[in-house]
C-alpha cells in the first residue's frame, strides 16, 4: 500500500444533503467529509477540495469539465470524488480521459447526516479502493467495487449493477 496523499473532491449529492423538517426541501450543505474522516481516525494523508454543492441531476457538461480539470491539474495520483449517484456514471466517462490516476467515485443513497446512512461505509470503501486499484476510474457503492465504465444505477433495486 502506498502513503501517497489522496485528493478528496466533493461535488454535493445526497452524501451532503441536509433536511430541516418533514415539510422542507433538502439543500446541499457544507460537506461533512473532513468530520467523517476525523471521526474514523483516518491517518492516511489526504486533502479535501469542496468543488461544488450540487445534486448530480443538476450537473452540466461545464461542471464535469471543471471536475476533470481540477483532477488533471492536481498533483495527487489518487482521487476520491463524492458525487451524487444519479449521474455518477456520466462523470466517470468524462474522467476516463485522465491518464495515470486512480479515480474513485462514491456517494450515498442516504445523507451522511442520517444515522442509518451508507455514506461512511462508502467513503471507507473509496479510500481503500483508491489505494489498491490500478489507475483508471472506479465506483464504490454499498460494499462493491465497479469499473466506472461498466456499471449503472438500478433505481428500482436501489443499487449499482455491472453492465
Amino acid at each position: 500500500m502506498t502513503q501517497d496523499s489522496i485528493l478528496v473532491v466533493t461535488t454535493g449529492g445526497t452524501f451532503d444533503k441536509q433536511y430541516f423538517d418533514a415539510l422542507s426541501e433538502y439543500h446541499i450543505a457544507e460537506s461533512v467529509i473532513e468530520k467523517l474522516l476525523e471521526t474514523a481516525r483516518v491517518t492516511h494523508p489526504f486533502r479535501v477540495i469542496e468543488l461544488m454543492r450540487k445534486d448530480s441531476l443538476e450537473l452540466a457538461d461545464e461542471d464535469r469539465a471543471l471536475i476533470a480539470a481540477t483532477i488533471a491539474a492536481a498533483p495527487e495520483r489518487r482521487v476520491v470524488i463524492i458525487h451524487g449517484t444519479d449521474t455518477m456514471t456520466e462523470t466517470a466517462k468524462v474522467l476516463a480521459e485522465i491518464e495515470g490516476k486512480t479515480i474513485v467515485l462514491t456517494g450515498a443513497l442516504a445523507p451522511a447526516r442520517f444515522a442509518e446512512s451508507d455514506a461512511t461505509f462508502n467513503l471507507g470503501m473509496a479510500f481503500a479502493c483508491c489505494q489498491s486499484a490500478q489507475p483508471g476510474v472506479w465506483i464504490t457503492m454499498n460494499g462493491s467495487v465497479f469499473d466506472g465504465l461498466k456499471v449503472r444505477k438500478d433505481r428500482a433495486a436501489g443499487k449499482f449493477i455491472t453492465i
